[in-house]
């Protein structure tokens, strides 16, 4: 996020005009809950773009809000996370006073820092102030083993002593990352890879509140909202939170992937990017973005699929751009206008899909068979759901009769869409699913569908070579 260039005309420029407006300092925790009780009085949510939580995570997270508690996120990986955590900035006020050349964002009417202390004293009621928007009082930290105390609390900064300062002068400082987010909200992402040595330096931040640097007897105290993320596997096995540092978090929040395929697919066209290039419109019908989403809901019960590992919601959004790129691809060299989704745009799945899960099988090479049964199980689920079976028996019968049927990306939409007048009891089902349009595309991504409803719901047989697939009776 970008802050605004400047801070409104009108805010206070000195100490004297900041005590004269009548600014009051407070807290990050009391900032934040003043700002969370306006929203959930209000009704709204403490943050847009994350779904699926409203009776589970959130409750949870206002109440650690509420409560002034630092929090840490538990889940697997793609569970919203770090957007959550991003996204508390959103309840801090807009801007923030400052004294001026204040390297942690000291508090006017309670400078902590040597170099804030010294300019108030000597300036008193002429001290400068400056204001920080609220998306610049955000830090964030990836952990890594090889973070250091000096990149979170701080180290000697040699240049400044080279410039004649000595040791002992606290001016002679570089602050880290936790310092410079005083008055603001610190992020550690992936806590538990985080060396047990360097968790003990966030003892102090998390209960007494302040950073000991070195030998100094420097104390800074700090004001700084924690919040971490970790995952489960990482939490007991790979890497571990020193039982210091997890008591001293006031809220621990387990995080959840989406209970149904219908929360999974509105998330989808929440975060999925759109494809439209030039003259050729990308569509991807409904049905088939419920399969995008009923595919990972099917992999996360697989028996197949290394369940530790998690299966992302990133393999949905994922999923659904490689739907839409090979529709786009396919309608582009057909020379159509309208590109739409179709039961042969499927097998683009396994590019975005194979490297995002974990398949454990006992022979080398069967990703690719654990991703086909997952895709055809997926699939068969949506038709169930969307297609009465019952309606299709001419269908049925007019194969049985010596109907057959080509599909495949090497076939026109209008090819496809013709088959509707020459089978019988195919029309009522294909006009359902696509809600009465006569767009060839939108019709012929239909028919598709259907016949591999019936060929999954073992009806119709299916001869597939390739890119090409043929339909005929069992």
């Amino acid at each position: 996020m970008t802050s605004p260039v400047t801070p409104p005309a009108d805010l206070a420029r000195t100490l004297g005009a900041l005590v004269a407006s009548g600014w009051r300092s407070q807290s990050v925790s009391a900032e934040i809950r003043a700002n969370a009780v306006a929203r959930i009085a209000a009704g709204e949510p403490l943050f847009d773009g994350v779904l699926g939580y409203e009776d589970t995570v959130m409750p949870q997270l206002e109440n650690a809000l509420l409560a002034g508690h630092d929090v840490i996120f538990l889940g697997e990986r793609g569970q919203a996370k770090t957007r959550m955590i991003r996204s508390l900035t959103g309840l801090l006020d807009e801007w923030m006073p400052v004294v001026e050349g204040s390297e942690i964002n000291d508090d006017p009417l309670n400078p902590v820092s040597r170099h804030a202390r010294d300019l108030v004293a000597e300036l008193g009621d002429d001290t400068p102030i400056v204001w920080v928007h609220r998306d610049d009082r955000y830090g964030e930290k990836l952990a890594t083993p090889d973070t250091s105390i000096a990149d979170l609390i701080g180290e000697v900064d040699p240049i400044k002593v080279a410039e004649g300062r000595y040791l002992s002068d606290e001016l002679t400082l570089h602050y880290g990352l936790v310092p410079r987010t005083n008055r603001g909200i610190f992020a550690i992402n992936e806590l538990p890879d985080l060396a047990e040595r360097i968790q003990v330096g966030l003892l102090n931040v998390l209960e007494e509140r302040d950073v000991q640097i070195r030998g100094y007897k420097v104390r800074l105290p700090l004001d700084v909202m924690l919040v971490a993320s970790a995952n489960p596997d990482d939490y007991t096995n790979r890497g571990r939170i020193i039982t210091p540092l997890k008591d001293r978090f006031g809220s621990q929040i387990r995080t959840h992937y989406p209970l149904t395929a219908d929360l999974e697919q509105q998330i989808v066209a929440q975060e999925a990017r759109t494809l439209d290039v030039g003259d050729v419109t990308v569509r991807v019908p409904d049905y088939l973005a419920a399969v995008v989403a009923e595919f990972s809901q099917a992999a996360r019960s697989s028996p197949h699929v290394n369940h530790r590992s998690g299966v992302s919601v990133r393999l949905s959004v994922a999923n659904y751009e490689a739907l839409s790129a090979n529709a786009l691809r396919r309608g582009l060299r057909a020379g159509e206008s309208s590109a739409v989704a179709r039961i042969d745009d499927l097998d683009a799945l396994a590019a975005t899909s194979i490297g995002k899960i974990e398949i454990e099988a006992i022979d080398d090479g069967r990703e690719g068979a654990v991703f086909d049964a997952l895709i055809r199980q997926a699939v068969l689920e949506v038709f169930r759901d969307r297609v009465d079976g019952s309606t299709l028996a001419d269908t049925v019968e007019a194969f049985e009769q010596g109907t057959v049927a080509h599909t495949g990306s090497d076939v026109s939409s209008s090819d496809l869409a013709a088959l509707v007048n020459e089978v019988p009891g195919l029309s009522g089902p294909v006009a359902e699913l696509t809600g009465g349009s006569s767009d060839v595309a939108d019709v012929a991504a239909a028919v598709e569908f259907v016949l591999e409803g019936l060929h999954l719901s073992r009806r119709l047989n299916k001869d597939a070579s390739g890119a090409s697939a043929t339909y005929r009776a069992r």
